[in-house]
């Protein structure tokens, strides 16, 4: 008992740094330091502020280790409810953290340019903004494997009674929240940029409640004893 203990809570520790590494870097470093309609101030904001974008960088790397290590401290006390649904939870975050560990070259190539081009180029405003797209949509493109992942994790989370039913509830609606939200995003820019809050709201609170409730709770302990002997 006391290692599933351990157990969650690491599981809540890792899903803490998931959140709170993906907003500093996206949120925050990104928000402030990017505009993708304007190269010339975009390359002013990197080379201002450098030491900020490449710790948006690093929080980002942080962000996809623990992201990986997540659903395999996660698989130990969800495989007994459902193992199939357990190994395509690990496998789909597996996939989006390959995705997004390669992504992350877009997201560092505008420093290795603007150290070796003059800032006033036209053509290195044009390259920096590629690359700085290509980011964007390289994540939306991961969206779709961490976004289907929510469906195994919500679907094992209402079957296994360790943790309350309306989290697993909400993070079912979530999946389907984050793969609309990517079709969207190919299919129809300015529809998704209205509404990309809104439908991916489910997921952030479903997430959000399952790490409070790691990091508080834990999991129902006697109903896990009661499922591992059955």
């Amino acid at each position: 008992m006391k290692s599933i203990k351990i157990t969650a809570r690491v599981a809540g520790i890792l899903y803490l740094i998931v959140i709170v590494c993906g907003i500093f870097a996206e949120k925050y470093v990104r928000l402030n330091l990017v505009d993708l309609s304007d190269g010339l101030q975009t390359i002013k904001n990197i080379s201002q502020n450098e030491f900020l974008f490449r710790l948006g960088f690093v929080s980002d790397l942080l962000m996809q280790l623990a992201y990986f290590l997540l659903p395999l401290f996660l698989y130990r006390f969800l495989k007994s409810t459902n193992n199939w649904l357990a190994q395509i939870m690990v496998l789909s975050v597996t996939v989006a953290v390959a995705i997004m560990c390669v992504n992350m070259l877009n997201h560092y190539m505008p420093l290795l340019l603007i150290e070796q081009t003059e800032m006033s180029s036209e053509v290195l405003q044009k390259q920096v903004l590629l690359y700085l797209h290509l980011h964007k949509d390289g994540y939306h493109i991961a969206q779709l494997f961490f976004g289907l992942w929510l469906l195994p994790l919500g679907l094992l989370i209402y079957k296994s009674e360790l943790f309350p039913n309306s989290i697993g509830v909400i993070l079912i609606i979530g999946c389907f929240g984050y793969l609309t939200d990517v079709v969207l995003y190919f299919l129809s820019p300015n529809v998704n940029t209205a509404i990309s809050n809104w439908i991916t709201l489910p997921a952030d609170i479903g997430e959000f409640s399952l790490c409070l409730f790691l990091l508080i709770k834990g999991v129902n302990y006697r109903t896990f004893l009661i499922s591992t002997e059955s």
